[in-house]
């Protein structure tokens, strides 16, 4: 059946689309990576803060699974990013397969030592391993890659949490046996590793890609799950052990988000404020990590805009980057001292 809206009502919902739009113009200023790329798809971004200004990787190719996958990067220099460049591919010296595809770049730069670029290498999300590459430029230049341990696939999608011990929490999951949440951490910047058991049963909530927000040592993990909603779980030790996971009100279609805890310690969310489909793309604020207010709509057009990374650098701003139509990556950055105080 077709429903059409009153003249008046069409009014009303195109001056309320407006008015999100002009705030957000005020607040922010959004613009794509890169216009043309020798990738035909590309997904999964992430965006650190280096020694030497804001770093961007996704992995792009002919599609999502494709052996042409590899993970590209992009610098963003004097306001202008540069052109991509494939920093890491799934090319195998030995074996009965020349090239298996990408997954899921994630950058994270430690307090001390090197930017560390982890990516997943191969066919499937239930039979990939993970790897890590290092700049000591900034990202200008990498390592020869190398294979985490048997065992670690280091963080799936978002970026890890640096513990006052300097320890590096990463928030990990695995496809193989269902869908389980588990968390891996380092000590030394990839060199050794520890990782906790799974913390949920497949079959009582099936979660993975776990998002980091915290309180001093009380952290939270914010997940994505198959029962159209948000999943959170709690470590009062650091990441040691976990709650039981427990269901927010918060909906998700099954895809991916990503969340921040700003200096001043509001949390921030952004993800697809939706039960089904990757459109919208919110943001939302927290003062507790519970309770969440939508302060933006970030795309809200028929089409596909997910897998977000969000961070604050040092001024005080934040920056997300997302999938845009599996197309292009965009950017996001606004100033956070604009957002509501809830």
């Amino acid at each position: 059946m077709l429903r059409f809206l009153l003249p008046s009502t069409c009014c009303i919902w195109i001056a309320l689309i407006a008015n999100i739009a002009l705030a957000f113009q005020a607040r922010g200023t959004a613009q794509f990576l890169f216009q043309d790329a020798p990738f035909a798809q590309c997904h999964a971004s992430t965006i650190v803060e280096g020694t030497d200004g804001l770093v961007a990787a996704w992995f792009g190719g002919e599609h999502e699974k494709h052996p042409s996958v590899g993970i590209w990067l992009a610098r963003l220099s004097d306001s202008k990013w540069s052109a991509p460049i494939e920093v890491a591919n799934g090319d195998q010296i030995d074996g009965p397969v020349e090239r298996f595809p990408c997954w899921n770049p994630v950058l994270f730069q430690p307090k001390n030592g090197p930017l560390l670029l982890f990516y997943k290498v191969g066919p499937d999300p239930q039979q990939w391993w993970g790897m890590l590459k290092t700049s000591q430029d900034g990202g200008k230049t990498w390592s020869i890659a190398a294979r985490l341990p048997e065992g670690i696939a280091g963080p799936i999608k978002n970026k890890p949490l640096e513990l006052e011990s300097a320890m590096i929490l990463c928030g990990a999951s695995t496809e193989d046996q269902g869908w389980r949440v588990h968390f891996e951490a380092t000590p030394d910047n990839g060199k050794h590793w520890w990782r906790t058991p799974p913390v949920n049963r497949s079959k009582d909530f099936s979660i993975i890609q776990p998002a980091f927000i915290h309180n001093g040592k009380n952290i939270q993990a914010l997940c994505r799950s198959q029962k159209k909603g948000i999943v959170t779980i709690h470590s009062d030790d650091g990441g040691m052990t976990w709650s039981n996971p427990k269901q927010t009100n918060l909906p998700n279609p099954n895809s991916g988000f990503d969340a921040t805890t700003l200096s001043d310690g509001r949390h921030l969310l952004v993800y697809n404020h939706a039960k089904s489909g990757r459109s919208p793309l919110n943001l939302a604020i927290s003062l507790d990590g519970e309770n969440w207010q939508q302060v933006e709509v970030l795309e809200n057009e028929p089409g596909e805009f997910s897998y977000p990374a969000i961070i604050q650098s040092k001024d005080g701003n934040v920056h997300i980057t997302y999938t845009w139509n599996r197309k292009r990556i965009k950017y996001v950055v606004f100033d956070s001292t604009q957002l509501p105080q809830q």
